[in-house]
């Protein structure tokens, strides 16, 4: 399961198959299912070559991900135009949340200081995350993961990230961006992005985050599995 697990549907369904071992994306994701027989913890990866770093600092702010409200667009806005940086939002709409892309949002992207981009691929995640100072990851919910987080840090980009769901897990405090727990603490961190090492950030994911350490996991867990046949 990839998503949040404290869907009501979601603990009669695992009841159904008491005894079956499952893996979680973040220890915060398990802890939002009890009485699941969790195995263990296999955090996401990437491939190395699928997002190339930038080592220079650059001069906008980036917001990854769907514009809902959870996800706090409007809030990144907010951080951005508190500290007189421009924002690149590139960003999913999905047909639930037009309503509140148009009186929400939309109203606050003019197409200068705030640029909506819409949906990018991987090219274009490279580039907007490389060249940003930072990426804003303004959250409201329980975040079971958070794959932008790894791309920007593969892009060698810090993050400015809220205290919910695994953050903690996946952003290293001080070295791969700064946790924080309200609007002013961002506006605050945005100042202190120039303490972060850009080549850090991308070792720290390389250590961590790789599609090949992911992979280690898996089979770790399956061979465990095997043993205890």
């Amino acid at each position: 399961m990839h998503g949040r697990l404290d869907l009501p549907y979601l603990a009669p369904t695992f009841r159904r198959f008491p005894g079956s071992p499952f893996v979680s994306i973040s220890d915060n994701q398990r802890a939002q299912l009890l009485g699941v027989e969790w195995l263990g913890t296999v955090h996401h990866g990437l491939p190395p070559n699928m997002l190339q770093p930038c080592f220079q600092p650059g001069s906008y702010l980036a917001f990854l991900g769907r514009i809902t409200p959870e996800k706090g667009p409007d809030v990144a806005i907010r951080i951005a135009e508190a500290v007189g940086l421009p924002l690149r939002i590139a960003a999913k709409v999905p047909r639930a949340e037009n309503r509140y892309f148009t009186e929400q949002v939309k109203p606050l992207i003019d197409g200068g200081d705030v640029e909506f981009i819409g949906e990018v691929d991987d090219a274009g995640k490279e580039k907007l995350l490389g060249n940003a100072m930072a990426l804003l990851f303004p959250i409201d919910w329980p975040e079971p993961f958070g794959l932008v987080l790894i791309e920007a840090m593969a892009c060698g980009t810090p993050v400015i990230a809220f205290r919910r769901g695994s953050v903690p897990e996946i952003v290293e405090d001080g070295v791969t961006g700064f946790i924080v727990d309200n609007e002013a603490a961002a506006i605050s961190a945005v100042g202190r992005i120039g303490e972060l090492d850009r080549r850090r950030v991308r070792a720290e994911f390389d250590r961590r985050f790789s599609a090949e350490r992911m992979a280690k996991d898996y089979v770790r867990h399956y061979r465990a599995l095997n043993a205890a046949a």
